[in-house]
């Protein structure tokens, strides 16, 4: 280890000065640079008297025109991570040797990345297997970074679930008041990605949360009516049941309404909790058509009222596989009462 605790260092891709506040490993360090603290390997960091030799020395310095600052063409810094424009959540593993003289992983640091024109305010929850372990509160700026905490590797076993809420900074009628978007790990693919991590040569492993923040949508065409074969039996008078194959294998409408009256006959003597399960029941009916049917994109329709129908569809939805992401915003048709779903389509 050429680095000890306290040496001041430049970083060599940005040729920024850091100082180094924590040894990490053999080849690791942890580097504070203007404030943001992240792990670096020792072979991308460099002693300050190696940047002052490779200066070149001129004594004379051609004079050069003058610039106005409107003539400065203004342009977006470049990032400090090998990430793409979008809102990303950056996993750094913390490593340690053990007896084999092996590298092992003792934990993850954790730094969400704002690589937009978009200044954001989030509520960060971590929950364990669906129960919140840590939540957190703040805002992280246009283009910068922000670390949010330390996880040990051992709880990655635990089912763990980075979930944000988002909101714009300066309010924009155009876009939505919030946008929810998280992060499910798995052991397995944990593990495969932190081998390619290593075969790369990366420091991190990174997760993109969203590319842009949303727009309101301000249209929404129903899809069109698929021509029904039986049209001119049913037109004549004819009564027409579709079989129990017929209705499973049927595509799923993009919208759903979960009113409890477009749900049942007569819901007076159902009580709040059987309403609630009905609900429930069938949203997740609708989720795995959804599924089945390649949908890419739906709106649940929960209404307004307390808020206890809609927090159970977003709690579904939060551990749902196969859910990309999910926002409720306002849609001209039905309000603020209503969540539009995002599905993974392969």
């Amino acid at each position: 280890m050429k680095f000890e605790k306290g040496d001041a260092v430049v970083v060599k891709h940005s040729n920024e000065d850091g100082v180094v506040e924590e040894i990490l490993g053999k080849d690791m360090v942890l580097v504070n640079v203007r404030g943001v603290r992240f792990p670096a390997y020792t072979d991308q960091l460099d002693f300050p008297y190696y940047k002052m030799f490779k200066k070149e020395k001129t004594d004379i310095k051609p004079k050069l025109p003058k610039k106005y600052i409107e003539d400065i063409k203004r342009e977006k810094p470049a990032p400090k991570y090998k990430v793409k424009d979008g809102v990303w959540l950056l996993l750094f593993p913390v490593f340690s040797r053990d007896v084999f003289d092996d590298d092992i992983v003792e934990g993850f640091k954790i730094f969400l990345i704002n690589q937009t024109d978009d200044g954001l305010t989030f509520h960060f929850k971590l929950r364990f297997k669906g129960v919140i372990d840590t939540e957190l509160q703040s805002e992280i700026p246009a283009l910068t970074d922000f670390y949010l905490m330390d996880v040990p590797f051992e709880h990655l076993n635990d089912g763990p679930s980075f979930d944000f809420e988002f909101s714009l900074m300066s309010h924009d009628k155009k876009r939505v008041e919030y946008f929810e978007a998280g992060y499910k790990p798995k052991g397995r693919q944990l593990f495969k990605r932190i081998e390619e991590m290593k075969q790369k040569g990366d420091t991190y492993i990174d997760t993109q949360l969203f590319e842009e923040y949303p727009h309101k949508r301000v249209e929404y065409a129903p899809p069109a009516p698929e021509p029904n074969p039986l049209g001119q039996l049913h037109a004549a008078g004819f009564k027409i049941k579709p079989t129990k194959k017929e209705k499973e294998q049927s595509a799923p409408p993009s919208v759903i309404d979960l009113h409890i009256e477009k749900l049942v006959d007569d819901p007076r003597g159902l009580t709040p909790a059987e309403m609630l399960d009905v609900q429930l029941r069938e949203f997740e009916k609708w989720l795995d058509k959804a599924k089945r049917h390649y949908l890419s994109q739906g709106w649940v329709i929960h209404g307004v009222g307390k808020g206890r129908l809609r927090d159970e569809v977003h709690e579904i939805l939060r551990f749902r596989d196969g859910v990309k992401s999910f926002s409720q915003h306002y849609h001209p048709w039905f309000g603020n009462g209503a969540t539009e779903v995002f599905f993974e389509v392969d």
